[in-house]
């Protein structure tokens, strides 16, 4: 009978792979830090990276979704964004002009002017604060709820879906439908979540001023260690018999139905998990951009962080970070310097990646150090050969 615990994952298989995950971790730990207290890199700098780090955490939840279960979710940035309006409204909430309340005591979101006629210095009197917002107004309980929300959110989506089978470039079509469904609702103005302007007027997060220094700093490092967590988290997986079934799940789904697995019940908890670790990422993102808007979860976003994935490599894991901290560089450097040829480079990328090296950059490497292996043990073996033969000579 098929036993997918017997599966090795590709991780396990090639311990080698991580060695690119802890020399950036320990570039993003040390060198970074010592670069800006040498004023060598300005702060702006690192709150950059620290959002980039954000984008990698995102790139390592879809590869546990894509890379090792197999589902390609084209609504990662849905749950981004879920995330991100969750601690959004918290920083709304402590951001803004004081003094502005509603009728019912409730100090007054600057950012949800845009929704609600007002006059200078005060709400109108039939302006009340949103239901909704009223949760998110303590760091604990945001942080929670922005979990639960993006977790939740993708638990309906992906029960339904995979109850029903659908999977493949079926089950993809449908996660960007939503995606592109959602981003129509919130940039609703009735919605009370600030339509197309987003939420904005971020001025601390638990008391402390955003744009001091050190609190980008300790943002950045928050980011990066909760990186490392989300990172261990999924290679544990993965490494277990739970991993070894998902890669089943991937390579052949029927084989394993027909073993008397429940495939849906694997694929549910992948999905949901990478939805929760998107939300995560989303919520970390907000205060360091200092402003979150409908535009983080539009169709090309989510596309955006498949190819991060395929470029770093899919299914490793460190191929995500990589990826994600790659391109998202290049993004930067490329819109810098020639900001029109982007998309050309964008989409390059994507075709690159599937006909050129469908293993990505960790897939050339690993090819690399294979055929510099074999040449390295043909030569061995030659010169082994040639030494017998010698001594073989000798002794006659």
């Amino acid at each position: 009978m098929y036993n997918p615990s017997q599966q090795k994952p590709s991780e396990a298989r090639n311990p080698g792979r991580h060695l690119s995950f802890i020399v950036l971790i320990l570039i993003g730990l040390i060198v970074i830090p010592l670069l800006y207290y040498t004023g060598r890199i300005s702060i702006e700098t690192v709150n950059m990276l620290g959002r980039y780090l954000a984008f990698a955490i995102m790139a390592v939840g879809l590869d546990l979704v894509w890379g090792y279960t197999g589902i390609l979710s084209l609504c990662q940035a849905f749950f981004f964004s879920l995330g991100g309006y969750a601690m959004g409204m918290y920083l709304a909430h402590h951001g803004g002009p004081e003094g502005i309340v509603d009728a019912t005591g409730w100090k007054f979101p600057a950012c949800l002017y845009v929704v609600y006629p007002y006059e200078v210095g005060k709400a109108p009197a039939d302006a009340l604060l949103p239901w909704f917002w009223k949760p998110f107004y303590t760091l604990p309980a945001t942080i929670i709820l922005g979990l639960l929300i993006s977790g939740g959110v993708a638990w309906v989506i992906g029960y339904f879906g995979f109850r029903s089978r659908v999977r493949g470039v079926y089950f993809a079509i449908l996660t960007q439908a939503i995606t592109v469904a959602a981003w129509l609702v919130f940039c609703m103005n009735n919605m009370k979540l600030c339509g197309t302007n987003g939420l904005t007027r971020f001025d601390s997060l638990a008391g402390y001023t955003l744009s001091s220094a050190n609190v980008k700093m300790a943002l950045y490092i928050i980011t990066l260690l909760s990186l490392v967590g989300v990172y261990w988290l999924c290679r544990y997986i993965v490494n277990s018999r739970l991993g070894r079934i998902l890669i089943a799940v991937r390579d052949d789904e029927s084989r394993l139905r027909f073993s008397g697995y429940k495939p849906h019940n694997y694929k549910l908890f992948a999905f949901t998990l990478g939805g929760m670790i998107a939300g995560l990422a989303g919520m970390l993102y907000a205060p360091q951009m200092g402003i979150f808007t409908p535009a983080n979860m539009e169709a090309d976003k989510s596309i955006l962080v498949v190819i991060w994935v395929a470029v770093g490599g899919r299914g490793t894991l460190s191929g995500a970070v990589l990826g994600a901290l790659g391109v998202s560089l290049f993004y930067n450097f490329l819109t810098t310097a020639a900001p029109e040829y982007w998309p050309f480079v964008q989409g390059a990328l994507f075709i690159g990646v599937v006909l050129l090296f469908p293993g990505g950059l960790m897939g050339m490497v690993t090819s690399v150090k294979a055929r510099f292996g074999m040449w390295f043990t043909s030569g061995r073996g030659k010169n082994s050969s040639a030494g017998a033969a010698a001594e073989g000579g000798v002794r006659r």
